[in-house]
C-alpha cells in the first residue's frame, strides 16, 4: 500500500482524481481485515428433465422388415431391432444407453444380494501375468479360448477370463489372515474376455462379456461348504426376484477345478446345455456328469428324469485348496497356527442374465422385462401434433414430470414419447416392442373437468382408465432398484 502512494505521489495526477482514487484506495486497504463473504447455500442437486424417445440415442428398427441380418435367437434379434446393442466385431456389442441402463439397475440387484452376505466389492485387473496362470497350472489348459498377448519386453500377459489366480495371489500377499476375519468374500463386476471359435446368439455366447465373479475364503471345509449354500441361498433369491424360472443342476467342474460345482440355468430351448430333471424329487444335473443314457434318478432311485435344455447363467465351484495351497494363502486358526485357506468362487453372467431374461420372458415380436431391470417402468404418450386432443400435450409433459416428483421410485423411471408427428398407433406398437412395464395414454379424456388416463400393463395386457389420483396410487405400488 505505502509503495503504490509513494509512485502515484512521484507522478503528479489531476487533484480532483487523485483525490478520490486514495480514498478508495483506503476505505479498501482499511477494509480488508474485515471484510466478510456473503453466506454460501449448499450445492443443489441438479434437476434431472424427463427423458424424451426423440432423443435418446437408441438407433433402433421397428419399423417391419428391417431387422435384417444372421439373427439366430429372439433375444439377439430384438435387441437389435430395438436399439439396445450395436454389433462391433464378431463376439462383441456395443452396449447402448437403454441397455446400460438396464444393465446397471442388474449390477445393483447383484450388489444388494452380495452385500446381504456379507460381499465386498473390488477391480483387479482385466491384464493377468502369464506366470500367475503359470503356477497354478492352467496357462496350457485353457487352450485357444484364452487370449494372450505379450508386451513389447516379451512379458507375456492373457486378457483373464475369470480370476482364481490373480485373487489368490492378492489374499495370500497380506501374510496371514486371522480366522475372526472369515468368511471374506470379495467380488467384482468386470468385462471378461474369452475366444469363442463360434460366437453366437448374441450376447448368449460373445468373445467379451461381462460377469460377476466371487471368490471366498474360509478356514475349514466345513465352513467354505456353508458359504457355498449361502452364496446359492443368494443367487436363488436374485433370480425370484428378476421373475425367473430358474433351476440348480449338478454340474462338472471343468478347468476351474474343484470337488463340488452347480449351474444356474434358466429353461430354454436354444439352450446350448442338455439337463436331466427327475420330476419326483427335484434332482436335476447337466448331463456331462451323468452315465450315458442314464434314465432313473440316482438321489430317489424311483423317478424317471426327463430331458431339457437350458440357459447357463451362473455357477459356483467349491475350489478346496485348489488355489491356496499353490499361492501359500494361508489363515491363522483358533490354535494360532497357520493354515491353508479353503476357497471358493462364484460366477454370474451379466450380460448373459440381461439377454437370456429377454430370451424366455419375451414374445417373438415384443420385449417382457423383468419389472425391476426395465430401462424405463412408464412411458407417457401425448396425442398426436394437429388431431383434436392436441391441448393435452402440455398435460401429458406434465404428468411425466410430476410422476417423477411425487413417486420417490418413479425418479428417473418415466419417458415421454414426444414424436408427436407419429400417430398414438404407430407409437403404442414401439412402445409394446419396447416393453415399457406401463403405458400411459393422453388423449381427449384428459381434457375432462376430471382428467383420466387410458394405461396399458404390458405385463398383464390389461387396459385401464384412471384418474391422475389413480393413476399415482397404481405406480406407486412399483418396485424399482
Amino acid at each position: 500500500m505505502d509503495v503504490l502512494m509513494r509512485h502515484f505521489k512521484t507522478h503528479k495526477l489531476p487533484t480532483i482524481l487523485s483525490r478520490t482514487f486514495f480514498k478508495a484506495l483506503k476505505r479498501s486497504h482499511d477494509n480488508c481485515g474485515t471484510h466478510t463473504s456473503p453466506p454460501v447455500s449448499p450445492p443443489s442437486k441438479p434437476i434431472i428433465p424427463t427423458p424424451r424417445v426423440s432423443r435418446l440415442f437408441q438407433p433402433s428398427n421397428l419399423r417391419e422388415g428391417q431387422e435384417g441380418g444372421d439373427l439366430t435367437c429372439r433375444s439377439q434379434r430384438l435387441m437389435l431391432q430395438t436399439g439396445l446393442i450395436h454389433p462391433s466385431n464378431p463376439g462383441c456389442f456395443y452396449y447402448l444407453p437403454v441397455a446400460l441402463r438396464s444393465m446397471e439397475k442388474l449390477v445393483r440387484l447383484i450388489d444388494e444380494e452380495m452385500h446381504a452376505i456379507g460381499g465386498q466389492k473390488v477391480d483387479m485387473p482385466a491384464l493377468c501375468s502369464a506366470e500367475l496362470w503359470k503356477t497354478s497350472g492352467r496357462w496350457e489348459l485353457m487352450g485357444k479360448e484364452m487370449f494372450r498377448l505379450q508386451d513389447r519386453h516379451n512379458a507375456e500377459y492373457c486378457l483373464g477370463p475369470t480370476h482364481e489366480e490373480a485373487i489368490t495371489e492378492l489374499f495370500a500377499s497380506q501374510s496371514t489372515v486371522s480366522y475372526k476375519k472369515l468368511p471374506l468374500l470379495l467380488y467384482q463386476v468386470t468385462r471378461k474376455f474369452r475366444d469363442e471359435q463360434k460366437p453366437k446368439f448374441g450376447l448368449l455366447r460373445g468373445r467379451e462379456f461381462y460377469m460377476k465373479d466371487m471368490y471366498s475364503f474360509d478356514f475349514s471345509e466345513e465352513a467354505a461348504l456353508d458359504t457355498y449354500q449361502s452364496v446359492c441361498r443368494a443367487y436363488g433369491r436374485l433370480f425370484d426376484r428378476l421373475g425367473l424360472n430358474w433351476v440348480q443342476v449338478q454340474a462338472d467342474t471343468g478347468n476351474i477345478g474343484g470337488t463340488l460345482s452347480h449351474e444356474f440355468q434358466l429353461p430354454a430351448d436354444i439352450g446350448e446345455d442338455q439337463l436331466l430333471v427327475c420330476q419326483n424329487c427335484g434332482f436335476s444335473a447337466n448331463v456331462e456328469t451323468m452315465e450315458p443314457g442314464q434314465t432313473r434318478c440316482s438321489q430317489c432311485r424311483t423317478g424317471v428324469l426327463s430331458e431339457t435344455r437350458g440357459i447357463e447363467v451362473g455357477h459356483t465351484f467349491y475350489l478346496g485348496t485348489k488355489y491356496s495351497q499353490v499361492f501359500k494363502a494361508l489363515i491363522v486358526n483358533a490354535s494360532n497356527e497357520p493354515s491353508v485357506a479353503e476357497m471358493g468362487c462364484f460366477g454370474l453372467g451379466v450380460t448373459r442374465i440381461l439377454a437370456a431374461s429377454i430370451e424366455v420372458l419375451s414374445s417373438d415380436d415384443a420385449i417382457c422385462w423383468p419389472g425391476l431391470i426395465a430401462p424405463f417402468q412408464v412411458c407417457v404418450l401425448p396425442p398426436k401434433k394437429g388431431s383434436k386432443a392436441q391441448e393435452a400435450t402440455r398435460i401429458s409433459e406434465d404428468l411425466a414430470q410430476s410422476l417423477g416428483n411425487s413417486l420417490a421410485s418413479l425418479k428417473g423411471e418415466v419417458v415421454l414419447d414426444d414424436r408427436t408427428q407419429m400417430t398414438i398407433g404407430k407409437r403404442l406398437k414401439d412402445a409394446k416392442i419396447l416393453g415399457y412395464p406401463y403405458v400411459v395414454v393422453v388423449g381427449q379424456k384428459a381434457l375432462e373437468d376430471l382428467p383420466i388416463f387410458e394405461v396399458l400393463c404390458q405385463r398383464s395386457g390389461e387396459t385401464m382408465f384412471l384418474s391422475k389420483e389413480g393413476l399415482v396410487d397404481l405406480l406407486s405400488r412399483v418396485e424399482t432398484i
